[in-house]
């Protein structure tokens, strides 16, 4: 293994006792934060009141909620929601997707300066998508912290082993287990393709409730395999090969030990997150430089073409978010990058001063 492989977890977030504070919540709220601090500065240095900045945050977080849901609805999983129509808005169960808030911010932004800011909506979009560029890397991180959306498997010279879904999916399917602990061995798996980091896999049962060890035994070594074997046809995070056997913990009761393989991925989130980053310094220094800034709709052209340019190169790291798009020459978020490049480009070679006006 490499010195940058990661073993994610973790879990999905901090348990206050009371609540659950999710790590992917807090970044998502950390974008908009940071995104309205960093307006407050524009809007201030345009001479725009600041009491407009409030309006136009209801605004984009309305639009980016709702925009990236129906996004993933409608781009990734109709066939689905056309027939479960009362699933739809359910985004706490998640499913968001970002084409869909780029969509969703513009046709808001489009209404605010109409309505409110009395501007271009260009005007408008070249220095809000500074703001988005950086709350962009903030929710890829978030993605990270949550597990999804992550890469295909690979030993890269950085990479992360992603335990929480296969921890959910075991403690949802098994009532009687109380935690799930992975702990990386310093032995490995060689295949034709990969080496698999070998894991001890710590069960601990809830000691409040009489267990039948024998039971457990065979339910891990039989069922448990065959469950995670269905699900990691789809879902690849740790395998429990054939033959695998328990041993329980001499020092902690009801504690199961299981021998586990690790599948090593990209960690395309933080990858998406460092170029976001920096995408949002290039922007920001594209405004600062006065005559770029004054060419109409020039920043929102450079964020089009930068973002969605790397998108579409990061997909060819990433796994594929739903079935559908197994065989296509591009999946689908390829596919609605192409648009949004073109966009851009047309955007910046058409972009004049505003004074021509």
């Amino acid at each position: 293994m490499n010195l940058l492989t990661i073993t994610w977890d973790m879990g999905r977030g901090l348990d206050l006792g009371f609540f659950t504070l999710r790590y992917y919540s807090l970044l998502f709220a950390a974008g908009f934060v940071l995104g309205y601090m960093l307006m407050k500065r524009i809007f201030k240095k345009e001479g725009i009141p600041i009491e407009k900045l409030d309006t136009l945050l209801t605004y984009v977080v309305v639009a980016t909620i709702l925009g990236a849901r129906l996004g993933h609805v409608f781009f990734y999983q109709w066939d689905y929601y056309s027939q479960h129509p009362d699933e739809i808005l359910k985004v706490w169960e998640g499913g968001l997707a970002s084409h869909g808030a780029v969509i969703g911010i513009i046709i808001a932004i489009i209404i605010y300066s109409r309505k409110v800011l009395k501007r271009p909506t260009l005007w408008m979009l070249d220095r809000l998508v500074i703001t988005i560029a950086l709350a962009g890397a903030l929710i890829r991180l978030g993605n990270w912290f949550n597990s999804e959306i992550y890469g295909a498997m690979a030993n890269s010279s950085m990479e992360t082993v992603f335990t929480n879904p296969t921890r959910e999916r075991l403690m949802n399917w098994d009532e009687q287990i109380a935690s799930i602990h992975f702990e990386q061995t310093n032995t490995t798996e060689i295949t034709d393709t990969l080496i698999l980091p070998i894991y001890d896999m710590q069960i601990l049962y809830d000691n409040t409730r009489p267990i039948n060890k024998e039971q457990v035994e065979n339910r891990i070594e039989e069922d448990v395999r065959r469950y995670l074997y269905s699900f990691e046809k789809e879902e690849k995070n740790i395998l429990i090969t054939p033959g695998t056997r328990v041993r329980w913990d001499e020092q902690v009761e009801n504690m199961a030990h299981v021998e586990v393989v690790g599948i090593p991925r990209h960690p395309t989130q933080i990858y998406e997150a460092i170029g976001y980053f920096l995408i949002f310094l290039i922007l920001y220094r594209i405004f600062l430089n006065a005559s770029l800034a004054e060419r109409k709709g020039f920043i929102f052209g450079m964020f089009l073409v930068l973002i969605f340019g790397f998108r579409f190169v990061i997909e060819y790291w990433k796994e594929n978010q739903v079935s559908a798009e197994e065989g296509l020459a591009f999946n689908i978020g390829q596919y609605l990058s192409i648009p949004c490049v073109l966009a851009g480009l047309y955007f910046i070679f058409t972009a004049k001063p505003y004074r021509h006006e």
